[in-house]
C-alpha cells in the first residue's frame, strides 16, 4: 500500500516512458501546467532582453544618431550570439541523449541551462562596453538554447503523438504572455538596467524548478547508452535529407516560417515610428503586442489541439503561413495603423497555430528514437537563429533595397515559401 502512495506523490498518472519507447500515456494536467509555467519563465527571461533591455543597452554604449547603426549594432551582437546557438542546441540534444544520470537525461541539462542562462543575465545587467555585452548576450544565449534543447526534448520523450499539438501550443501561448509580462513589469516598476536583468534571472529560476523537480525524468541504464566519440557526434549533425527526406522538409519549411516572421515582427518599432509615423510609437507598439498576444495564445492552445483531434499537421502549417504571410504583405502595402492593427492580428494567428502544430510534426518526423535530443536540436536552430540574425538583415534590407515595404514583401513571401515546402513530407499527414 505505500509504494501506490509514493508513486502518487511524484506524478503517478504519468509515469514517464522508457527512455527510447514512444509514450502512450497521455500526461496530466499537472505535467502540462509545470511545463507552461517553466517556458513562462524561459520566455521572459529570453524575450525582455531582445524586446527591451539589450537594444537599450546598446545604443547607450553605441550613441549613434541613425537608427540604422543602431539596429545593425544590436544585429551584430545577435547574430555573434545565433551562430554559436547552431552549435549549442544540437550538441546539448545529443549529450543529454547519451546522459545516465541519477536525476535522468534531461533533467541535469535543464538545470545546468537555467543556471548558465540567469547567471549571465545578471553579469550581461552589470556590463557597460559593447564588448561585454556580446560576450555576455552570447553566453545568455548559449544557456538559453542548453536549456530549452533540454526542455523541448521532454516532449517526445513523455507526450503521445495525441497531445503533441496541445500541448506545444504550451510553449507558444507563454512566449506571447512572457513577452508583454516582462516589458511590463520592467516599465511600470521602472527599473534600472541591472535590477531589469536580475528580476528576469529570478522568475527564469523561480519559474523553472517546480518542473525541475515535479516531473520525473526516465533514467537512461548505462548498459543502454548510445556509444559515444568525437566523430560519431560530429557525424551526427548532418541528417541526410535523401534519406529522412519527412526531416529535411520540416526543418526547412520551419526555417523559413521563422525568418519571415522575425523579419515581420524584429523592426515593429521602427516601422511605426518612421513609415506609418504614429505620434507615440512605444504606447502604439505595446498595444499591437497585446493584440499579436493574444491572437498567438488562442490559435496555439484551441488550433493544437484541434490538429491533434481531426489527425493533421500539414494544413494547419499551410494555413498559418498564408496567414503571416498575408500579414506582412498588408503592411508592405498599404502602412497604415489600421492595417498595422489587422496584420498584428493576422500574425499572431498565423504564428501561433504553426508554433503549436509545427513543433508537434517535428517530433513526428525524427530520424531515430535514441537521438531524439539531438534531433530536435536540430530543429530548434531554425527558430533561434533567424530571431537572431533578423534585425541585421532587416535593417539591411530597409537601409539598402527599397525601405520597409522591401522588408515586408521580402517576410510574406518567405513565409509563403515556408508554407508551400511542408507539402512533400509524407510520413505526416
Amino acid at each position: 500500500m505505500t509504494e501506490p502512495a509514493t508513486l502518487a506523490a511524484s506524478d503517478t498518472a504519468t509515469p514517464a516512458p522508457a527512455p527510447f519507447a514512444e509514450p502512450v500515456r497521455p500526461v496530466t494536467g499537472r505535467w502540462i501546467s509545470l511545463f507552461a509555467v517553466a517556458w513562462l519563465g524561459v520566455w521572459m527571461a529570453q524575450l525582455t532582453p531582445v524586446q527591451l533591455l539589450l537594444p537599450i543597452q546598446v545604443e547607450a554604449q553605441l550613441k549613434a544618431t541613425d537608427w540604422v547603426d543602431n539596429v545593425v549594432a544590436f544585429g551584430v551582437v545577435s547574430g555573434i550570439a545565433g551562430v554559436f546557438a547552431l552549435i549549442a542546441y544540437p550538441l546539448t540534444g545529443a549529450l543529454s541523449d547519451r546522459t545516465a544520470s541519477r536525476l535522468g537525461r534531461r533533467r541535469p541539462w535543464i538545470i545546468g541551462g537555467a543556471l548558465l542562462f540567469a547567471a549571465s543575465l545578471v553579469v550581461l545587467g552589470a556590463q557597460e562596453d559593447i564588448v561585454g555585452i556580446g560576450v555576455w548576450w552570447t553566453l545568455t544565449l548559449i544557456g538559453f538554447c542548453v536549456l530549452t534543447a533540454a526542455l523541448t526534448a521532454t516532449i517526445s520523450d513523455q507526450v503521445p503523438v495525441g497531445q503533441r499539438g496541445y500541448v506545444s501550443g504550451w510553449i507558444s501561448a507563454p512566449q506571447a504572455i512572457g513577452t508583454i509580462l516582462g516589458i511590463v513589469l520592467v516599465t511600470a516598476l521602472a527599473l534600472s538596467q541591472f535590477i531589469g536583468y536580475a528580476l528576469m534571472a529570478a522568475l527564469l529560476i523561480v519559474l523553472v524548478l517546480p518542473f525541475v523537480f515535479g516531473v520525473r525524468d526516465e533514467v537512461l541504464p548505462r548498459a543502454d547508452r548510445p556509444p559515444f566519440s568525437l566523430r560519431a557526434l560530429a557525424s551526427g549533425f548532418w541528417i541526410s535529407p535523401r534519406r529522412f527526406p519527412d526531416f529535411g522538409w520540416t526543418l526547412l519549411s520551419r526555417i523559413l516560417v521563422n525568418v519571415g516572421n522575425a523579419l515581420g515582427t524584429t523592426l515593429l518599432l521602427y516601422f511605426l515610428m518612421y513609415q506609418v509615423k504614429v505620434e507615440n510609437a512605444e504606447d502604439t507598439l505595446l498595444v499591437l503586442t497585446l493584440i499579436y498576444m493574444l491572437f498567438v495564445v488562442l490559435a496555439s492552445l484551441f488550433l493544437g489541439r484541434l490538429s491533434d483531434r481531426i489527425g493533421r499537421r500539414k494544413v494547419f502549417v499551410l494555413v498559418s503561413s498564408a496567414l503571416q504571410g498575408t500579414a506582412a504583405l498588408l503592411l508592405a502595402f498599404w502602412p497604415t495603423l489600421p492595417v498595422a492593427t489587422v496584420g498584428a492580428g493576422l500574425l499572431g494567428l498565423g504564428y501561433g497555430c504553426f508554433l503549436s502544430v509545427d513543433q508537434a510534426l517535428a517530433t513526428q518526423v525524427l530520424p531515430d528514437p535514441a537521438s531524439r535530443g539531438k534531433d530536435l536540436g536540430i530543429m530548434n536552430i531554425a527558430t533561434a537563429v533567424p530571431q537572431a540574425l533578423a534585425p541585421l538583415l532587416g535593417a539591411y534590407i530597409v537601409a539598402d533595397m527599397g525601405g520597409f515595404g522591401a522588408l515586408y514583401v521580402a517576410a510574406g513571401i518567405t513565409s509563403v515559401v515556408g508554407a508551400l515546402v511542408v507539402l512533400p513530407v509524407k510520413g505526416v499527414r
